[in-house]
């Protein structure tokens, strides 16, 4: 079977496919239908933080699959609970009311709708270069003009002001603001990181005037920046924290965890068929202990550092800047992102675009500095190639 005209054939085209079939993955490479073998710096999206296939979610995956698969929450579970257990006891002080769903999306939406019902107020207020999801909640706080021009209208009651400008926000929250909605780091965006003082100021302002204080950790949560939560690097204590992408080892699993007060909402007025699935609460216990066992946050920070080290070095008029935080970089070229992207593709590496111009590293937190090394290499010879 040819799999790429399978595919091609039959799939909507929504999402352009690369001319690669992958079939198998280990740690942070990835191998084709052919035996060819890639580094992979784009983690499923950033997902795979614990790397592919690792043996101890591939363990508790199988042994929850054996013993019961499905759960919905109208009855208790003991792995939901074992789950729900740990969250709150690994995130940000407060957040001990927690929502299971299947994606960052999802999260979102939960997020959104809890914030209106909490407060009584309508409005949402976003931020320029906003990434939050695709679906009409998530795509009405998020910025870029062309995920949502084809769906307009949008949600009324959002708007987008200047991000790491306090000033900006300053001005747009009120007395009808139900929530500000913030990533710690733009990542689709552009790789951007914000200030810790405007994170700081953002929340004491919505405390001043009674918003909630969103903080989407889809991309950067479970290590990825360095800590288990990018908003712990500057001490932030939110209302409502969105998490999924890497929660379940590349399963699909999502969560919106609560302050008691956010957390005000309606009996039945949200819900979820396959939220806090065992199978997946199961493969999610197991990727916190990953991660707190291997220190993978901590080896994000450190390795992440010496990545960006590593690219800093490359001498060449072709990039502009290098920024980032832990395992999210983005290097800006001067140029359009995709002629890299496929060069890079061509000698073994995988990466990601994070708008036109800003090459994305989203590798799995167990990458090794001897794969470091060589995907510097790559990119290093891929600019020259490109430049001249």
């Amino acid at each position: 079977m040819n799999y790429m005209e399978v595919e091609d054939q039959y799939s909507m085209g929504i999402i352009p496919k690369r001319e690669v079939v992958i079939v198998r993955g280990h740690g942070a490479r990835v191998w084709d239908d052919d035996g060819r073998e890639y580094i992979d710096c784009v983690g499923g999206h950033g997902t795979a933080n614990v790397g592919h296939c690792h043996p101890a979610i591939i363990d508790a995956i199988t042994k929850q699959a054996q013993q019961l698969t499905i759960c919905p929450e109208v009855f208790h579970n003991n792995v939901r609970a074992e789950l729900l257990k740990i969250l709150a006891d690994i995130s940000p002080e407060g957040l001990n009311q927690i929502f299971l769903c299947n994606s960052g999306t999802e999260s979102i939406e939960a997020a959104l709708k809890f914030a209106r019902a909490a407060t009584g107020r309508q409005e949402i207020i976003a931020t320029m270069r906003g990434f939050h999801g695709r679906t009409f909640g998530a795509l009405s706080a998020t910025w870029n003009p062309k995920y949502r021009k084809p769906f307009e209208p949008l949600l009324s009651g959002f708007s987008h002001v200047k991000y790491n400008d306090i000033e900006a926000m300053e001005g747009a929250i009120s007395e009808q603001t139900a929530a500000v909605i913030l990533e710690i780091v733009q990542g689709e965006g552009g790789v951007r990181p914000g200030n810790g003082d405007y994170f700081q100021q953002v929340q004491n302002s919505c405390r001043e005037r009674g918003a909630l204080l969103i903080i989407d950790e889809v991309q950067t949560g479970f290590g990825r920046t360095g800590k288990m939560f990018a908003c712990d690097h500057y001490d932030l204590q939110p209302d409502i924290l969105c998490v999924a992408k890497a929660m379940a080892g590349g399963l699909p699993m999502g969560a919106t965890l609560c302050t008691t007060a956010a957390a005000a909402v309606p009996v039945m007025s949200h819900g979820s068929t396959f939220g806090g699935n065992p199978v997946l609460c199961a493969a999610s216990l197991a990727t916190i202990r990953v991660i707190q066992e291997e220190m993978l946050a901590e080896r994000a920070m450190e390795m992440g550092a010496y990545f960006r080290e590593r690219l800093e070095s490359i001498r060449t008029p072709g990039v502009r800047e290098i920024r980032g935080m832990g395992f999210l970089i983005g290097v800006e070229l001067k140029g359009k992102v995709t002629p890299f992207l496929r060069g890079l593709m061509a000698r073994g590496v995988m990466a990601l675009p994070a708008g036109n111009t800003v090459l994305r590293f989203l590798p799995p937190l167990v990458i090794s500095k001897e794969e470091i090394d060589i995907v510097v290499g790559h990119v290093e010879a891929i600019l020259n190639e490109v430049k001249g």
